[in-house]
């Protein structure tokens, strides 16, 4: 019996004259940046974020067709003036992926895996840089440092390179991701699992919600998982609770309110501690201490959505997210050599504990005066975090990489921390959006924003306190030309603004980016191209000389990304990407490696996944193949570029069979081939790239 096809809808063939549009509108686009971007050699560019809306196409199409260009105006994909991709429920579940960093590594200009086996955070940077995380369009910080996200918790996830100062407030200016959560829907539906895989994984999950009553004003959702797992690597766990509700009310059809209330709880280890620099071991080889290695996450969380539209063009809406977190994390890890077959290492904890506000409202006018087209947005932003963090540090027994003998954990209580702080932030922001269409061809954006941000840190040790206050404006311009209906070129440009060490000056960025986007009518296809010139000024760095933070770095990126996202028949779709990045060390005080490559930033990147569908025939259901390809480059592991990786390709599949109209099996292969590499090294230990990863699945749906 015929299903729709896994991970879209059905699509007209892409016409040849659409094929010679793209590449005419594309070489239009190339050959013009090149002299703008050494105009502006001296100013880079941060593009302002955007959000997209989930649909229910979410979860038949790779190709989603609307973004958001702030906080709520919807706004077509082709007229935002800015690198986007949206990877949508259908692509995550045709490839398998359940971790951020897998959801991410298909998506031009990002470098995921660059810690290797280091499993504490979500480790993922854009265009060269760390990127901030945002939840519902509220700010979750960076990455690095933060939470490992549940994936299942989420609709989509959202990719916008370039700088998103000017919309969401401060961040770095490579890009952001943006998490979309879970929300209840109209009608009855749900899905569940269970899941089996390498590393001993066991998990069972479930996504499932109706209206209460027959009206459909009320509706509920409830998402969960349960997981039992190892990883790859000995005296190791990857064990989890997640569990998620929500209700909607809709007393009418111009309005509604979501509450969502989560609890995410991980119980896993910080990573495998590293091997020997220099020597081959099986990934399952672990050289810390089985009883001291463990990384716990324990987070509750709320959220609030509310949407008004009063009419006549004016819509209100408001969002505000409370977390209470606690993670704390300890392990041993290689440091290096002393002679023969004999590696030091040393213990590493940290215990940290806090509380985190966001919430957001802002208005919205639609309007049209004299054959002008207008949109604006205005609103407010507060936040608040408070956190407690303690660390400790100290040396461990070496251990005989030919015969380890495990010396034991150690009492943090008898250990005096060499590290403690309180931290408070209190930020609050006013930003204004203007869009501006001229004939339905010249779509002229701009944003500002002001952000205030004051903040104080107590060191709990000596009792010091210091504290500091920000006072930061940040803008960005963006012109779409639409040269048809089909196909746009834009520019734009844009700042971002982060604070860094309390008496220094914010670092800031720039960025310019000269993109075309190309949608052939009739299909259902997205290319994109975009060109762009970044940099950073201000970037902390310690000064060699006088050994004290100054602010005396600026990093610049140029590059290109090109992304395809198509259904090239009602059984084949594919996405491919590749980006290319020219890093480079400005200023670096008297460190000496101004002219030299950033760290973790690959010079190529690209990845190709294609999907194809056989119908079932007879007794056989459908099934749906797909095979992926990453290929990333060689980077370096420091600013001195002394140590680096070797370029490698990685090889994903997935096979999903349709066992009966309501019943899936799915088998998911990360890493086919099993490739080795070390991703990350050279300080005393190496850190291998995940290996391969085989899971299956029996999926129920209603």
């Amino acid at each position: 019996m015929g299903r729709e096809s896994i991970g879209r809808r059905p699509a007209a063939p892409i016409p040849a004259r659409g094929l010679k549009a793209l590449l005419l509108g594309g070489t239009a686009a190339l050959a013009l940046a090149p002299g703008a971007l050494r105009a502006q050699e001296d100013q880079t560019v941060t593009l302002a974020p955007i959000t997209v809306e989930g649909t229910e196409d979410d979860q038949t199409t790779i190709v989603a067709t609307e973004t958001s260009a702030g906080s709520g105006m919807a706004t077509d994909i082709l007229d935002t003036p800015a690198s986007v991709s949206v990877i949508t429920a259908a692509e995550i579940r045709a490839r398998g992926a359940t971790d951020v960093e897998q959801v991410l590594q298909y998506s031009p200009g990002v470098v995921t895996d660059f810690y290797g086996s280091d499993d504490r955070f979500d480790f993922f940077r854009i265009r060269g840089f760390d990127a901030n995380s945002y939840r519902d369009g509220l700010s979750l910080g960076s990455a690095f440092g933060g939470v490992r996200e549940e994936t299942y918790a989420y609709e989509r996830v959202e990719v916008v390179r370039g700088a998103n100062s000017t919309t969401f407030g401060v961040s770095d200016p490579g890009g952001s991701v943006n998490f979309v959560s879970k929300l209840p829907k109209q009608s009855r539906y749900g899905e569940a699992y269970a899941t089996v895989g390498s590393f001993d994984k066991k998990e069972v999950g479930f996504d499932f919600g109706d209206d209460i009553g027959e009206a459909g004003t009320l509706s509920w959702r409830v998402t969960g998982l349960l997981r039992d797992a190892e990883k790859e690597y000995d005296h190791s766990r990857d064990d989890e609770t997640f569990l998620m509700a929500g209700l909607t009310w809709r007393p009418t059809d111009l309005t509604s309110l979501s509450l969502v209330i989560d609890h995410l709880d991980k119980d896993g280890v910080p990573g495998s501690g590293g091997h020997p620099v220099g020597t081959d071991f099986d990934r399952s080889v672990f050289f810390g201490e089985p009883d001291f290695n463990y990384r716990g996450t324990d987070r509750d969380t709320l959220t609030l959505l509310f949407d008004h539209d009063f009419g006549g063009g004016l819509t209100f809406g408001a969002s505000a997210r409370y977390s209470d977190i606690a993670t704390d994390f300890g392990y041993v890890y290689v440091g290096g050599t002393s002679g023969g077959t004999t590696a030091t290492r040393s213990y590493y904890a940290n215990d940290s504990q806090g509380t985190d506000f966001v919430a957001d409202a802002h208005l919205q006018y639609d309007t049209a005066f004299g054959g002008v087209e207008s949109r604006t947005l205005g609103g407010i932003e507060v936040s608040r975090t408070e956190q407690t963090s303690t660390s400790w540090f100290t040396g461990a027994d070496p251990i005989d990489w030919t015969n380890p003998v495990y010396s034991g954990g150690i009492d943090l209580g008898s250990l005096a921390p060499y590290a403690a702080s309180r931290t408070e932030d209190e930020g609050s922001a006013l930003y204004l959006q203007q869009e501006l269409t001229f004939a339905g061809r010249w779509i002229v954006t701009a944003g500002l924003r002001h952000d205030w941000l004051d903040v104080e840190r107590t060191n709990l040790l000596t009792s010091a306190t210091s504290s500091a206050s920000y006072s930061e404006d940040t803008a960005r311009l963006g012109v779409t030309y639409k040269v048809s209906p089909d196909l746009s070129v834009y520019g734009s440009y844009a700042e971002s603004v982060v604070p860094a060490s309390i008496g220094l000056d914010p670092e800031r960025g720039e960025q310019l980016e000269l993109g075309v986007k190309y949608r052939p009518v009739g299909t259902n296809a997205l290319f994109s191209a975009a060109l762009y010139d970044l940099s950073k000024t201000n970037i902390t760095r310690t000064n060699p000389a006088t050994l004290q933070d100054e602010t005396i770095g600026e990093v610049r990126v140029r590059g290109l990304d090109l992304e395809a996202r198509v259904e090239m028949t009602d059984r084949l779709a594919l996405t491919a990407g590749y980006s290319w990045l020219d890093s480079e060390i400005v200023e670096n005080g008297t460190s000496g490696n101004e002219g030299n490559q950033l760290a973790f930033v690959p010079e190529h990147m690209a990845s190709l996944w294609l999907n194809y569908d056989l119908p079932g025939a007879g007794a056989r259901g459908d099934m749906t193949l797909g095979l992926g390809a990453r290929y990333t480059g060689s980077y370096n592991f420091d600013d001195a570029n002394t140590m680096s990786t070797k370029a490698a390709v990685i090889y994903d599949a997935s096979l999903s069979y349709q066992v009966s109209q309501a019943t899936e099996f799915s088998l998911s292969v990360t890493n086919l081939t099993d490739e080795k590499h070390v991703a990350y090294g050279g300080f005393g230990a190496d850190f291998y790239n995940p290996g391969r990863a085989i899971s299956a699945t029996l999926r129920r749906t209603w």
